[in-house]
């Protein structure tokens, strides 16, 4: 018998392919992902961070190299962001294993940095472990949480870029952090009890400073005590939430006003009794970013174990929990003595100032508002504020956009040249843009303090380093006297600078994070406390017809006058008499702002009335909420931003359904050349009426939020019937109010009208600076 030899298949040819990944892919453990990945495929090669993101090589089989290809993005870390996969064949070159190559740097910083990351299960785990050699540290992390922009000096993401430089590994972490099989497998901030960095308590009685920082901290916090507590983008100030003598100290030492503090609970379970917790916020409140979220309270208020001095007047209380393993041991783990189950969490500032990042700063600066500090040796690079949101209509509404989120890009709908928009004076934000990106600053805060303006410098050149963009045009709002406006102009450098009205630069940003290119304008209802006018008066009750390229004013708030400018922002009663008074409604004693305003500021504002000395013209719609809080009797004096109109929709959530006529805006649209007028005379008088007749204060607030809703819906019926419009964009800081917001979108949709509201950036001015970005891209030469 004859055998045949039978030649074997010849083996498949390898091949090799480049791959380059963009997005979120430093810091997020995308490269021990990669190793792991190609490891399991059988393929050899390499992989590196650079400026551009993760380039990977590898080679193998031609299935297994389209396996790899497919499932990069499919299977990415969980905190990463794939937004581009691009491959190329390269030539075969053999070779065995894989390897994680050292960074590549020089060139133009194309990638992005994650946000910092609240802390994981597992890690928690290790900290709640005595047998854990990580059990209690506080500065536990892994790949996939801990700081990422707060500590970040430049690109690519790499340890010696990072303010962790200084801390050297020690060995048993040099091996972990070596180990493609470890959980820390290049995690960039990783420490240990061995190699730092180190806490340390400052101040505060002598017998809570002995032994263990963290310990003495919640002995000083049980007792009373004001505490400084570095977190990750900055110092907060914290007490005991259900100890009224401490809350209402820190109230006064800050100079607080009656400003809500935001609150941080040890779990869930410390505030089902004072708050209404849905699903979405559940989500976002145990979710990675963990952002103060602004919660219903219980009404009745039970509050046993909350100081009525943590939010006095808020319809909401601002929850957060623990995002970091400090914030976990700070409240103890089991076995610890007990402490607060409740803390007040605000930002370590003085009033009006940026968020205090520096350990020096941070004693001298806060020495006369702490008690004491826990502090820590690993610096932070970027001051970070906690992000706030709230859910309106089962979608997050941002109030701040920061910490958690910053300085993840927003998609624009179409390219734009490198430009740089510079935001407001209120709620500052920067915003960067090259091609589809925008990249939004954390909060930076109010431009009238030096310190503010010069942390707005610094955010600006860091914003620069870890983007790569450089700026060939600025963009600012058109308000003379805007501190970011004059920055603007000092720094043009001979760039172009585009100045954008502020209400249009709202209406573009709804747009610009909505998608919209542009093509067809849209009904933009911008409702705010001030924006600088075209005829020079303070805008905020506007309905304008706008795109990218203009705008039309359809639509505004009759003009009242607003006497003594700010002056009549921080006493609303004074809006609320001039309102009376253009609507010929006598200042009689019965009315509450008449009994509010001292007699000799009564007869000295009559006459600045009369003679309109200091009375800049306003058609603002967050005056008129000031006014009628005032006219109301619920708020007289405001100590920050807004506390009139809060409290009015405090007021109007409380109100009992009740029959009865409602109120009516007057609605001048004779003249389609002109803007439709609105006037708030018949509105006032009803509230007047209803006063005299003894309504409720909540009743005449949720009236009253009836009433503008429904003014939105009759001006945009009006809009849609004269041009065709079908899209209407709710934009600007009045539509922070979830009862107004809801209402209006509700009306608008059963009219069969598309809603666009915020879901990206706020719709207050840290938003602004996002549609000054695409409008000045569009006035100086178009998008590309």
């Amino acid at each position: 018998m004859t055998v045949r030899q039978v030649d074997a298949a010849p083996a498949t040819a390898a091949v090799r392919r480049r791959i380059t990944v963009r997005g979120v892919v430093q810091g997020v453990g995308f490269r021990p992902f990669v190793h792991t990945l190609a490891t399991e495929l059988g393929l050899t090669g390499q992989v590196t961070n650079t400026g551009d993101g993760v380039l990977a090589e590898v080679e193998g089989e031609p299935a297994a190299v389209a396996r790899f290809t497919a499932r990069i993005r499919g299977d990415a870390p969980p905190l990463a962001v794939v937004e581009a996969v691009d491959g190329e064949d390269i030539a075969a070159t053999g070779g065995t294993g894989f390897v994680i190559l050292p960074s590549r740097t020089g060139g133009p910083s194309r990638t992005q940095v994650s946000p910092d990351v609240a802390t994981c299960d597992a890690c928690l785990a290790e900290l709640r472990d005595p047998a854990d050699r990580r059990h209690r540290h506080p500065f536990l992390t892994c790949t996939h949480c801990g700081p990422r922009f707060t500590i970040v000096t430049a690109l690519p993401y790499d340890r010696a870029k990072t303010t962790m430089a200084r801390f050297p590994m020690c060995p048993r972490c040099a091996r972990e952090y070596a180990d493609p099989t470890d959980r820390r497998f290049h995690a960039q901030p990783l420490a240990c009890h061995d190699c730092g960095p180190r806490l340390r308590l400052v101040g505060g009685q002598p017998h809570a400073r002995g032994g263990d920082p963290l310990a003495g901290a919640r002995r000083l916090l049980a007792d009373g005590a004001i505490v400084a507590v570095k977190g990750l983008g900055g110092y907060h100030l914290v007490c005991n939430a259900a100890d009224d003598a401490a809350v209402s100290l820190l109230r006064r030492r800050k100079a607080r006003g009656d400003k809500p503090f935001a609150l941080m609970a040890r779990h869930l379970a410390d505030i089902d009794t004072l708050v209404h917790v849905s699903a979405e916020e559940h989500a976002l409140l145990t979710g990675p970013v963990r952002p103060i979220v602004l919660l219903r309270r219980r009404t009745p208020d039970p509050a046993p174990d909350l100081s009525p001095a943590v939010a006095p007047g808020s319809p909401d209380l601002g929850v957060m929990l623990p995002y970091t393993p400090l914030h976990h041991l700070l409240f103890g783990l089991p076995g610890d003595p007990p402490g607060p189950r409740l803390l007040v969490m605000t930002s370590g500032n003085v009033a009006g100032e940026p968020i205090v990042t520096d350990d020096d700063e941070a004693l001298h600066r806060l020495a006369h508002l702490a008690d004491a500090w826990l502090t820590h040796d690993r610096p932070i690079q970027v001051p970070c504020d906690d992000s706030v949101v709230r859910i309106c209509d089962g979608e997050p509404l941002f109030v701040r956009r920061s910490r958690g989120y910053a300085p993840l890009p927003v998609p624009l709908p179409l390219p734009v040249p490198p430009a740089l928009a510079v935001g407001g004076d209120l709620k500052n934000v920067l915003c960067l843009g090259e091609g589809r990106r925008a990249w939004l600053s954390a909060h930076i805060g109010d431009m009238d303090d030096l310190a503010t303006q010069e942390a707005f410098g610094r955010a600006g050149e860091h914003l620069e380093t870890v983007t790569g963009v450089r700026p060939e045009l600025l963009a600012a709002d058109r308000h003379p006297g805007y501190r970011s406006t004059r920055w603007a102009e000092r720094h043009t450098a001979g760039r172009p600078l585009v100045h954008v009205q502020h209400h249009h630069a709202h209406i573009a940003a709804a747009m610009a994070e909505h998608g919209l290119d542009g093509g067809r304008p849209v009904i933009g209802v911008a409702f705010d406390g001030t924006g600088y006018g075209d005829d020079g008066a303070v805008w905020g009750g506007e309905i304008l017809l706008a795109d990218y390229d203009g705008y039309r004013r359809f639509g505004q708030l009759r003009y009242v006058p607003l006497p003594g400018g700010d002056a009549a922002v921080r006493r609303p009663y004074r809006m609320a008499l001039a309102q009376l008074r253009a609507a010929d409604i006598d200042w009689t004693g019965d009315l509450p702002p008449v009994a509010a305003c001292p007699p000799d500021e009564r007869r000295l504002l009559e006459r600045q009335l009369e003679r309109g000395l200091h009375c800049t013209p306003t058609s603002s719609m967050g005056r008129l909420f000031d006014a009628v809080s005032s006219l109301a009797g619920v708020c007289h004096h405001a100590g920050y931003e807004a506390q009139a109109a809060i409290e009015l929709e405090a007021a109007a959530l409380t109100a009992q359904p009740a029959h009865g006529p409602g109120y009516t805006f007057a609605l001048d649209a004779t003249d389609p050349a002109a803007p439709a007028l609105a006037d708030p005379a018949p509105v006032l008088a009803a509230v007047v009426d209803d006063l005299r007749a003894g309504t409720a204060p909540a009743l005449i607030a949720a009236r009253f939020h009836t009433a503008v809703a429904a003014l939105v819906r009759r001006c945009c019926a009006l809009a849609r019937e004269r041009t065709g419009l079908e899209t209407v964009a709710l934009t600007g800081g009045v539509f922070a109010n979830t009862l107004l917001a809801g209402t209006t979108a509700r009306l608008l949709r059963q009219d069969g009208l598309t809603v666009l509201r915020h879901r990206r950036v706020p719709p207050n001015d840290g938003g602004l600076a996002l549609g000054q970005l695409v409008v000045a891209a569009r006035a100086a030469g178009g998008f590309r």
